[in-house]
């Protein structure tokens, strides 16, 4: 089992909220538009993994650090990560040859700033956006998410509202 804390967005902005609400968490995840590879390295210095991807705002030594897309599995769920993703039915044209060649069972991206959970009952796959949990941009409540991966199930998501 493990416990996983996600966020988005953050565009170079540090909350020393992230740490509460990460700290019952085995791992951190951010889906993209960190901001800058010093705040990357906040999140790291929480001595946990950290899986990021890089988004669309992100500067070259931060997209040198993390990739584009990432794809892994972890308690038997296969993950696929990104920043610009779209949503069910909405799949962005980036990646949605990946999507439908081989489908996730959970599939995260960012970049639009609005909170999103869904399943797509067409890839059998769970969709999460978690909004952004910077300050950037045209959002009005700053979000997080933490969730349970469990032997291939994914469970417990609980919304944080940070504002």
């Amino acid at each position: 089992m493990k416990k996983i804390g996600l966020l988005s967005d953050t565009h170079n902005y540090w909350d020393e909220k992230y740490e509460t609400y990460f700290a019952p968490c085995d791992e951190i995840w951010h889906a993209g538009d960190i901001g800058s590879l010093a705040l990357a390295q906040c999140f790291e210095a929480l001595g946990k993994p950290f899986r990021a991807v890089h988004g669309n705002i992100d500067d070259h030594t931060t997209r040198l650090a993390y990739p584009k897309t990432l794809r892994f599995i972890l308690e038997n769920v296969e993950v696929l990560m990104t920043h610009i993703g779209g949503y069910p039915g909405k799949y962005d044209s980036g990646i949605h040859r990946e999507l439908y060649a081989n489908p996730p069972k959970l599939f995260v991206c960012g970049h639009s700033h609005i909170l999103k959970v869904m399943y797509d009952k067409n890839l059998e796959c769970l969709h999460i956006n978690p909004g952004a949990a910077g300050k950037y941009g045209f959002h009005q409540v700053r979000t997080l998410i933490r969730f349970v991966l469990d032997k291939g199930d994914i469970r417990d998501l609980e919304v944080i509202h940070l504002s």
